[in-house]
């Protein structure tokens, strides 16, 4: 009995890392692939932002996209039918933030998309006071999945490269900042960043910020960025991928944070 016990635990190690090693060479032929001429064409329409990329990044581009189109289901909600183009537009924004990073969403499995903006309900806490309120978003993202998009609003957001405002790059923010084990604004930082340093440069950013926001001052960084550090995050980091040269004049050292983090120096492209 003893010896049955030890060939069904040997063939179990056995066969988990054959299943690991299998799921590897999947993910480096996925990271190897690279897309069709008509996929580029649909991604270069739609997603604008990545022609500006370096040409040294495209073939990272593309073999992620792969990997996250193989990895991720798609559902439509309120009818929508999500079809190639769509993917492949949120595909292309998500992996923007991983495109030289050694990061990635390992437990994002669904997203949801609706046709516009969709109704939520938040919990609000008042020491043992819970109260829920119904509220209208245009996206949405939870730490162990789902990512949860309008596409109106994603289509737009990705179209006009330029505004600063993205609400896909905005949610996977949130995914890369869950990568720590929580949406806090503090996401795994990258080789030789420091945390005190991270942490100094984004609390000061943070309150002077607020400071601004509270007193009707014009930012460059959206004012929805003070409702909190891990919302000031994925806002700096839309501004980062769209407007970098402006978050670099208003805030150096958020944009140098961000160049480290992600191994990107956008206000360099294009």
């Amino acid at each position: 009995m003893p010896y049955l016990f030890l060939i069904l635990v040997v063939a179990g190690v056995a066969f988990f890392v054959l299943r690991r090693m299998q799921r590897k060479q999947v993910i480096a032929e996925l990271l190897a692939t690279p897309l069709d001429d008509a996929q580029r064409r649909v991604i270069a329409e739609q997603v604008p932002i990545t022609q500006r990329l370096p040409p040294e990044l495209r073939a990272g581009l593309e073999g992620r996209i792969h990997r996250f189109l193989e990895q991720v289901d798609f559902h439509g909600c309120n009818g929508l039918e999500v079809d190639d183009g769509m993917r492949l537009s949120i595909a292309a924004q998500a992996c923007l933030l991983v495109v030289n990073s050694d990061a990635w969403y390992d437990g994002l499995s669904t997203i949801l998309v609706y046709p516009g903006a969709f109704k939520s309900v938040q919990q609000n806490h008042d020491g043992y006071v819970v109260t829920e309120e119904e509220v209208v978003r245009t996206g949405e993202s939870w730490l162990h999945g789902p990512v949860v998009l309008s596409w109106s609003h994603s289509e737009r957001g990705a179209r006009d490269d330029r505004d600063g405002h993205n609400v896909v790059i905005h949610e996977f923010a949130h995914q890369f900042d869950a990568l720590s084990g929580a949406t806090n604004g503090v996401p795994l930082l990258g080789p030789g960043q420091s945390f005190a340093e991270w942490e100094r440069t984004f609390l000061e950013a943070f309150e002077a910020h607020v400071r601004r926001v509270e007193t009707g001052r014009k930012t460059v960084i959206d004012a929805y960025g003070a409702t909190g550090h891990e919302e000031f995050f994925a806002v700096a980091v839309e501004l980062f991928f769209e407007r970098p040269a402006a978050l670099r004049r208003e805030a150096p050292e958020v944009y140098a944070q961000l160049a480290r983090l992600f191994r990107l120096d956008p206000a360099t492209w294009g």
